[in-house]
């Protein structure tokens, strides 16, 4: 019985434990402190100061960034094979050295020796399609700013309704350039984009199957 419940344990566990989707890195929740004031120069600018011609745009580490997501993606593709092949053989000796005179003609027929045919048939088609659309928007941070002047931006939301979490993370790299004046920037214009829009509660766990059939789904060798 022990022996039982110590094999059964591993997939009791494989069968309940969940991969989370939830990107998070060490640098997000660190709080950028803000720059202390030095006036040892005479200067009445400091870091922290925004200069009188500088804009809202976000350029800075800790600076906020809107990504404005609007993914839309589908793909196609289909494709079929035809193929055949035939073929013939046939042969014969009418006179092979006289036998066609001898009782050996009642045992087959030499003008027909040998008469064999071969074909093959091949079909096969096959086709694929997928559509998706994700529209949100969503508050990002840079994180780093790279020496060519690129932004690493990393952002979370979590909405609650219900008991029901929608989590959305996005993380990607953006020039500061592409940065509209209104401090937004769309989703198709970062590099290395990684969304994740996700759900956690009653309705998400509803669509995920039972822990016995994640069980069977592991070991079921068919």
């Amino acid at each position: 019985m022990l022996a039982a419940a110590a094999l059964l344990a591993p997939l009791w566990l494989s069968g309940c434990s969940h991969q989370s989707t939830e990107v998070r890195t060490p640098a997000f929740d660190e709080q950028i402190p803000r720059p202390q004031m030095n006036y040892a120069s005479g200067s009445l600018w400091q870091a922290s100061s925004t200069g009188l011609a500088e804009d809202l745009k976000a350029r800075r580490r800790g600076d906020i960034v809107t990504v404005v997501i609007s993914e839309n993606a589908s793909a196609s593709k289909q494709a079929s094979t035809a193929t055949s092949r035939a073929s013939s053989l046939s042969a014969g000796m009418p006179n092979l050295l006289g036998l066609e005179k001898t009782p050996i003609k009642s045992w087959f027929d030499l003008a027909n020796l040998l008469n064999a045919s071969f074909s093959t048939k091949f079909d096969g088609s096959g086709s694929t399609s997928r559509a998706e659309t994700l529209t949100a928007t969503i508050s990002t941070k840079v994180m780093e700013v790279l020496p060519n002047g690129n932004l690493m931006i990393e952002g979370r939301r979590n909405v609650k309704v219900n008991n029901e979490d929608q989590i959305i993370v996005l993380t990607g790299t953006v020039r500061s350039r592409d940065v509209n004046a209104d401090n937004t920037v769309n989703s198709a214009l970062i590099a290395d984009a990684r969304i994740n829009y996700t759900g956690k509660g009653v309705i998400s766990d509803r669509q995920k199957p039972g822990w016995l059939m994640n069980i069977i789904d592991s070991v079921w060798p068919f």
